[in-house]
């Protein structure tokens, strides 16, 4: 439910706008056996139905940034290692999920979204670094014509965007930090991430928040002074229903929001 307006449409134009609507896609329209998750074929298959884009962005050996979300390669690729030891070139030689796409570059994803999508691009940069991702991510976006916004874990990623590209959308991604992946940070670090308490770092214009800390009372006051509430990851109609009232759009999976 969109509660408030920010006069930030002449800053960020019609990605401002799109914020709101459609939903978006998570790593685009896949479906198990079908089209594979961050794959060309997802995002057409999203772009068809309407639907905004979410999808994750990582840097190779050689300085690109390409479309992938785990670290490691095994999972979607059968291929061991990590995704940062290969070029671009060699990544996209490798087939996702056993099917014909493989992986994408961001600027490859970009022009064959063009405008037809607003761009959710997740910055899997770790926390506390800033480095080459964030400049190629930045150089790409220059280049693209549709509506795009940056989003991420690490607030730092989100103050080198507020410094270099304000133009840029951004949106600063939280959930409960408690998982086997926060527990490798300082328990004060986890404690101020949960608490929302980064978002001074990171200066974002949106939150992207996981179900899990859906609703939160820091979030809805965030919410009224203007700062809009996207949840993650919504797999059915009712979590949604459950959470709406404090949110303003869903990134979705599993079914058709």
């Amino acid at each position: 439910m969109r509660v408030h307006e920010r006069p930030s449409t002449e800053v960020f134009g019609e990605a401002w706008e799109r914020l709101f609507e459609p939903a978006i896609a998570h790593r685009g329209l896949w479906t198990p056996g079908g089209a594979p998750e961050n794959s060309l074929a997802a995002f057409q298959a999203a772009c068809a139905r309407g639907y905004a884009i979410e999808l994750d962005v990582q840097l190779t050996a050689d300085g690109e940034a390409v479309v992938f979300h785990d670290d490691r390669l095994q999972r979607l690729t059968g291929v061991e290692g990590r995704l940062r030891d290969h070029t671009a070139a060699e990544l996209r030689a490798m087939a996702l999920a056993g099917t014909d796409e493989t992986i994408p570059t961001l600027a490859d994803t970009l022009t064959l979204i063009g405008h037809r999508a607003m761009v959710y691009i997740e910055l899997k940069t770790p926390f506390g670094e800033v480095g080459e991702l964030e400049k190629r991510v930045s150089e790409v976006l220059i280049d693209h014509n549709g509506p795009t916004a940056v989003i991420g874990f690490n607030p730092y990623s989100h103050a080198w965007f507020a410094d270099h590209h304000p133009q840029i959308l951004r949106g600063l991604d939280s959930y409960s930090w408690n998982d086997n992946s926060a527990r490798k940070l300082a328990p004060e670090v986890r404690k101020s991430l949960a608490a929302l308490e980064q978002v001074e770092i990171a200066r974002p214009d949106f939150l992207a928040l996981g179900l899990d800390m859906l609703p939160s009372a820091r979030a809805d006051l965030y919410r009224a002074k203007g700062m809009p509430v996207v949840a993650w990851t919504v797999r059915s109609p009712e979590q949604w229903e459950a959470v709406s009232d404090h949110c303003d759009n869903l990134i979705f999976e599993g079914y058709e929001a």
